[in-house]
This record gives structure tokens, C-alpha cells and sequence, in this order.
């Protein structure tokens, strides 16, 4: 699991839990770090902040297409209106969760999409990161 946040303490707390859940897991302080790392797309989730400084959440949803990535996204946000989330799920996001996050959902929702969203993408089964 990729997660995308400028907030350190976020990143830390979510890679703490995601190991705990036995996922792999990279952290990136904001978009351009994260394609700037080399990666495995396959069997992947991004979990991204929505606001960051310079690029946010849907920036990121637009780079991935552009590039053709087909990682499944989720994005994180503080800010929760329908505007937000129908714009999220219009740009390919595959959840939307407010921060607060509970845990065993945003688990429940990379086992989702790396599965589900992986399969339908014709990935191969095997190791999650």
C-alpha cells in the first residue's frame, strides 16, 4: 500500500496500521515523491490525502490516468460534502473515507480494492503492497 500525505505523523500512523493488517507499506510526503519512487503497480493501493500543499488527492487522480497507473485510489479527507466525494468517484477514486478513519474499514476497503478492483483490471493475485 502506497500512502500520500504531507502530515508525517498521518503517514506513520497509517503505515503502523496497514503493517499491523501484515500489508506492505511505502510513504510518500506528497505526489511527486511517489512518482518519483519506483514501484510495483500490481496488487497495489494508493491511499492519498485530498489537501496537501502543491498537488492534492485529485491532482494525484488525474497524474494516474494520465499515465496510465490503474493502482486502485482511495482518498483521505478532513472535508466531507457530495461535491467532494461525487468529484473523487468521478476521477476513478475507488473509496472515500473522512478523516477521522476508522481502521477496520479503510482494511476492509485495500483488501476491497486490491482484490476486487485488480481482478477487474486483469491483475495477477499474489503479494499486497
Amino acid at each position: 500500500v502506497y500512502v500520500i500525505d504531507d502530515n508525517e505523523s498521518i503517514r506513520r500512523s497509517f503505515a503502523r496500521l496497514l503493517r499491523s493488517g501484515n500489508l506492505l507499506v511505502d510513504t510518500f510526503a506528497s505526489p511527486e515523491e511517489f512518482f518519483a519512487s519506483p514501484r510495483k503497480d500490481e496488487n497495489a493501493c494508493i491511499i492519498a490525502d485530498l489537501k496537501m500543499p502543491g498537488s492534492t488527492g485529485f491532482d494525484l487522480a488525474q497524474q494516474l490516468t494520465s499515465s496510465g497507473i490503474k493502482t486502485p485510489l482511495i482518498i483521505i479527507s478532513a472535508s466531507d460534502d457530495w461535491q467532494t466525494r461525487e468529484h473523487a468517484r468521478e476521477l476513478g477514486a475507488v473509496a472515500f473515507f473522512r478523516k477521522p478513519v476508522d481502521d477496520q474499514a479503510l482494511l476492509d476497503a485495500i483488501t476491497w480494492a486490491v482484490a476486487g478492483a485488480g481482478k477487474k483490471q486483469g491483475k495477477d493475485e499474489g503479494a499486497r503492497t
